[in-house]
């Protein structure tokens, strides 16, 4: 792990700070409870993800805005309750994962005494990015995850025992995990082992022999596009990127991903787009500025496919 946090406090705004500089901002209350608070956090950054095994002592209450990241918790002992968006007030304990999105006000009602819980942030833009380098096409942001899945069996049971690895390496000086060579399939690991295990639209398409099957040429045109999605690529261009004829090309686009290879640049580009938006600082640039970097020179024309994918306008997205 790149930075690593171990933290022992009985003062609930120390605590609160921690939890904000490492993970989100945040409001903290401890609830009635005759057990004093005594914060442990153990937290590490790798990549992509931050990863803490933390627990309070006592029960807490706690409020955030939107997280912007996914973010699940796994507990290991007690339960945790919270509500998110206007979804309605879902738990969790031993043997299951909560799942949180990046969008909707999120409250923790209860996050108990007795809960030590494995708590990962994931980085927005590298689970969709990753998401749609696995299925070959893009995918409307946010994607949407069920609220809980079951850590007992299956890849749930798998993704929560490589979490634990990955946490119980947090004590460890001389950690092998530290080590770029280990940390950054780690990670792609990680990534790959959530979408597996979560509930959402694409789970099915990441098992689907079709998919698996994909031809090379189609990954390597995928890749491509991925690495310069800003590049005024063609048709033939993309053919010649994946080293097979313009027809074999709309052909398998067709059946392995789903659209023609010019829509699929438009999606990607249009994903970028939106990126750069919702990132931080992103007031200071215009719309137009944003959709020449990446590729699109007729402006209402990108309003009109901005709107269709995303459901809104991007002027709209650059004032969230």
């Amino acid at each position: 792990m790149s930075v690593r946090t171990s933290f022992r406090t009985g003062d609930v705004d120390e605590a609160r700070q921690l939890i904000e500089a490492t993970y989100y901002s945040n409001f903290m209350d401890v609830c009635e409870d005759p057990r004093p608070f005594s914060a442990r956090y153990d937290i590490g950054k790798l990549g992509a993800l931050t990863v803490g095994d933390m627990r309070c002592g006592a029960d807490v209450r706690m409020r955030f805005g939107e997280l912007g990241a996914y973010h699940v918790n796994i507990p290991l002992s007690g339960h945790v309750s919270w509500r998110q968006g206007a979804a309605p007030a879902t738990a969790a304990g031993v043997g299951s994962a909560a799942v949180y999105q990046p969008v909707g006000d999120t409250v923790l009602d209860r996050w108990t005494g007795d809960c030590r819980l494995l708590a990962v942030k994931v980085d927005r833009a590298a689970l969709e990015g990753r998401l749609e380098r696995l299925i070959g096409r893009p995918v409307p942001s946010p994607v949407t995850f069920g609220p809980v899945f079951d850590t007992r069996r299956g890849a749930g049971r798998g993704w929560a025992r490589l979490v634990r690895t990955v946490v119980a390496d947090l004590r460890e000086d001389d950690g092998v995990l530290t080590h770029p060579l280990v940390a950054e399939p780690l990670q792609e690991a990680l990534l790959n082992g959530l979408l597996l295990a979560a509930d959402h639209r694409y789970r099915d398409r990441l098992t689907d022999p079709v998919h698996q099957l994909r031809p090379a040429p189609v990954k390597r045109v995928t890749d491509a596009v991925h690495a310069r999605p800003e590049h005024p690529f063609t048709t033939a261009a993309l053919a010649a990127e994946g080293r097979v004829g313009v027809r074999w090309l709309q052909e398998a686009f067709r059946r392995y991903v789903g659209m023609s290879p010019m829509a699929y640049v438009r999606d990607v580009r249009l994903g970028r787009v939106r990126e750069e938006l919702l990132a931080s600082g992103s007031c200071e640039r215009s719309v137009s500025e944003v959709a020449h970097r990446w590729g699109f020179t007729h402006l209402g024309r990108f309003a009109e496919q901005y709107r269709a994918r995303f459901g809104e306008l991007p002027s709209q997205t650059l004032r969230r």
